[in-house]
């Protein structure tokens, strides 16, 4: 590969690294392609771009960056995968991708600055994804209002109740 190019390789890896929310380190030796093929399907629908990347050329391009911190896990067979939005959704396509194919390595991650190790990218896979988040999020918010109106509109109505039940011992007697 000519000097350019692999500049060129460097800058496009440095600007995707800066935009991210989240990206993930993998080792995907063992994997055929038809299956590699099937696990960038499955991230490109959760929005997440995977790519394999000399190591040489992830290691220039995490200087600077976030991912300097992890650059001692750039050895072997590397593919990382960057999401830009959701940084729950790389971390559950491949921990259930590895779940199915032990030959899939999760090797690191970095999300919003702060390094990952296999096991916390594991527990953040655990997590809804954002939209179930913002979902949970505005169902808690209209819950508070509602309960509100509902009980600020009890009083009047026992109060009539009370009235009423006066009313009807007046009405008796």
């Amino acid at each position: 590969m000519k000097l350019d190019k692999k500049k060129k390789i460097v800058d496009e890896l440095k600007d995707k690294f800066l935009k991210s929310k989240v990206v993930i380190v993998t080792d995907y030796k063992g994997l055929d392609v038809t299956t590699i093929n099937s696990l960038r399907r499955e991230l490109r629908e959760s929005q997440v771009e995977y790519c394999v990347v000399k190591n040489t050329l992830l290691v220039r391009a995490a200087e600077d960056t976030d991912l300097a911190v992890i650059k001692d896990h750039f050895k072997g067979p590397s593919a990382i995968a960057i999401s830009y939005e959701d940084p729950v959704a790389p971390a559950k396509v491949l921990t259930g991708f590895a779940n199915e194919h032990e030959q899939l390595d999760i090797k690191a991650g970095i999300i919003e600055g702060r390094a990952l190790d296999p096991a916390a990218i594991k527990a953040l896979s655990k997590l809804p994804a954002h939209q179930e988040l913002v979902g949970q999020l505005l169902f808690v918010m209209t819950g508070v209002p509602t309960a509100l109106v509902r009980a600020l509109s009890d009083v009047p109505r026992q109060l009539l109740n009370v009235l009423g039940a006066i009313k009807n011992q007046k009405e008796a007697a």
